[in-house]
C-alpha cells in the first residue's frame, strides 16, 4: 500500500475518557473538533457514546458530519454564526450555536424570527482570552435580545489554566454573567473548564467540563499528570532501498554520513513537517524521506506515535502535530 496508514485505538479513547471523568463529577463533553484531532470526528463520537453528556465542534459543516452519521447527543458549534445560512444550518440539523458579540446575535435572531426558527444557544463570554465572547458587562442586555432563542449554555475559556491568579480573574468575570444567563435560562450548563482546568482546579468544574487533547492520550504542558494512552500510530511503506550515490541527500546540499539507507513513502504532503523528527536525512520530500537503516522493500515501518516528542523536535506543540499527522492517511480502527 503506498499509501500512510494511521492505526487509531478506539479502546484507548475511551479509557481516557474515564480517566478524565474520574478527575470531576461534572458532566464531560467531548471536543472532537478539526475531525477528532486529526483521529476521526464520527467514530470518535460514536466509541463515546453513553460516556459523554455532549459534543463540541468547531464548524457548521462539521457538525453536520455528526448529525448525518447519527450522532444524537447535543452538538456545540464554537465558532459563531457568521450568516443566516449558517443559522439555518444549524436549526435544520439541531445544533447548538455560539453567541459570542453583538453581530452574532443579530443575525442569529433575524435569522431565527424570519424563518421562523427554533434555534438552540450558548453564549459565549470573553474573560480575556479576547478570541470570542460578549464582556461580561454585555450579558444583560444580550439576553434581552435573546428571548426567541432556546439558550442552554453559557462559557468561556482559561487562556492560562495552570496560573492561580489568572484563573481566579477569569471566574472572577465569569460567574456574574454565568449566573445572569441560569436566572433567566435555568437548565443551562455554565462551563469554562478544558483539559488544563479539569487539572488545575476541580472547583471551577461547575455544570460542565470540557476535553479534547487528554481524550486523544495527551496533555497540556505545564500541569499536573495523569496517566493516558497515545491513541493514534501511523505507518508508511519502504519504498527503496539503496547505496546512495555522491553525498546528497534529497533537495539540497545535506551531506551524507552513511552511504546506505531506505526510502519511507511519507512527507510533508501526508501532514508531517518538513524538518525535524522521524529519524530523517535533511529535509522530507512532499511524498517521500530518506533514512538511515535498512528494512525490507515493501514493509510498513512505524514512524509516528508520540505526538508530544514529534512537536518537540519540530518546534511546535502535540495539538498542531495531530491536526497535521496523517491527513492523507488510511484509518484503520481496532479495539486494542
Amino acid at each position: 500500500m503506498q499509501e500512510t496508514v494511521a492505526v487509531i485505538s478506539l479502546k484507548k479513547i475511551r479509557r481516557n475518557a474515564e480517566r478524565i471523568k474520574e478527575q470531576t463529577s461534572s458532566p464531560l463533553i467531548a471536543v472532537v473538533k478539526d475531525d477528532g484531532y486529526g483521529h476521526g470526528a464520527v467514530e470518535v463520537a460514536h466509541a463515546l457514546k453513553g460516556k459523554v453528556s455532549a459534543f463540541a465542534v468547531a464548524t457548521i459543516s462539521e457538525g453536520v458530519a455528526l448529525r448525518v452519521a447519527g450522532v444524537a447527543e447535543e452538538i456545540l458549534v464554537f465558532t459563531p454564526p457568521i450568516s443566516e445560512a449558517d443559522v439555518l444550518a444549524g436549526a435544520r440539523y439541531r445544533l447548538t450555536l455560539t453567541l459570542s458579540s453583538p453581530s452574532v446575535l443579530n443575525v442569529t435572531v433575524r435569522a431565527t424570527e424570519k424563518y421562523h426558527l427554533s434555534v438552540s444557544a450558548h453564549f459565549a463570554v470573553n474573560t480575556g482570552m479576547n478570541r470570542y465572547g460578549f464582556r461580561p458587562e454585555r450579558i444583560k442586555s444580550a439576553l434581552k435580545e435573546a428571548e426567541c432563542l432556546a439558550v442552554t449554555g453559557v462559557y468561556s475559556h482559561f487562556y492560562a489554566p495552570f496560573s492561580e491568579q489568572a484563573r481566579k480573574e477569569q471566574m472572577r468575570l465569569f460567574l456574574p454573567a454565568a449566573d445572569l444567563v441560569k436566572d433567566r435560562f435555568p437548565h443551562a450548563v455554565r462551563h469554562i473548564s478544558a483539559t488544563g482546568g479539569i487539572l488545575a482546579d476541580p472547583t471551577c468544574a461547575l455544570d460542565g467540563v470540557r476535553s479534547g487533547i487528554a481524550l486523544y492520550g495527551y496533555l497540556p504542558s505545564g500541569g499536573r499528570k495523569i496517566f493516558l494512552e497515545r491513541a493514534m500510530k501511523v505507518y508508511a511503506t519502504v519504498s527503496h532501498r539503496a547505496t546512495y550515490l555522491g553525498n546528497g541527500a534529497g533537495y539540497g546540499e545535506y551531506r551524507l554520513a552513511q552511504t546506505k539507507g531506505i526510502t519511507v513513502r511519507a512527507g510533508y504532503g501526508d501532514g508531517f513537517f518538513r524538518t525535524g523528527g522521524l529519524n530523517a536525512i535533511g529535509a522530507l520530500c512532499m511524498d517521500a524521506y530518506l533514512t538511515a537503516g535498512d528494512c525490507p522493500f515493501g514493509r510498513r515501518k512505524l514512524i509516528f506515535s508520540d505526538a508530544s516528542a514529534y512537536a518537540e523536535a519540530c518546534g511546535t506543540i502535540a495539538y498542531e502535530v495531530l491536526c497535521s499527522v496523517g491527513r492523507r492517511s488510511v484509518r484503520v480502527y481496532d479495539e486494542r
